[in-house]
């Protein structure tokens, strides 16, 4: 997975937004809460990101996926290389990071996030329909 496919995978949850702390760096926040990191530069790791106890057990026992240095204890793996999990499979681990720093976050700011504004449809024509029924009479 490259960057523009991190970043849109990322920045389309709800809140999600990025920064780079750190030169060289990009981490993904929602509520000013970190969810995942990564480097746009060479480095040992080019994906940081939460997990559940339980997927934190699995995943570093995989190829390629190690305990996040710095961060392990709180439960983030890092990925040595862009191929140690498949990418679909990697969209969901990112949306499950995302939820499990929201699920963290007060009530109200849970909420605030879960209210998105609704896409407005085009109005109907209702003179048009009108018509289309007259003309079947």
């Amino acid at each position: 997975m490259h960057i523009e496919e991190l970043r849109k995978i990322c920045l389309g949850f709800p809140g999600a937004s990025e920064h780079q702390i750190w030169h060289g760096d990009l981490t993904f926040k929602v509520a000013n809460k970190m969810f995942a990191h990564t480097v746009l530069e060479v480095a040992p790791v080019w994906l940081s990101f939460k997990t559940s106890d339980e997927k934190f057990a699995e995943l570093v026992e995989r190829q390629g996926v190690i305990p996040a240095p710095y961060l392990a204890r709180a439960k983030w793996v890092a990925l040595e290389e862009r191929e140690a999990i498949p990418a679909g499979e990697l969209r969901e681990l990112l949306r499950e990071a995302y939820d499990l720093v929201v699920a963290r976050l007060p009530k109200k700011t849970q909420i605030s996030l879960a209210e998105r504004p609704k896409a407005k449809r085009p109005a109907k024509r209702k003179k048009a329909a009108t018509k289309r029924k007259r003309r079947r009479h």
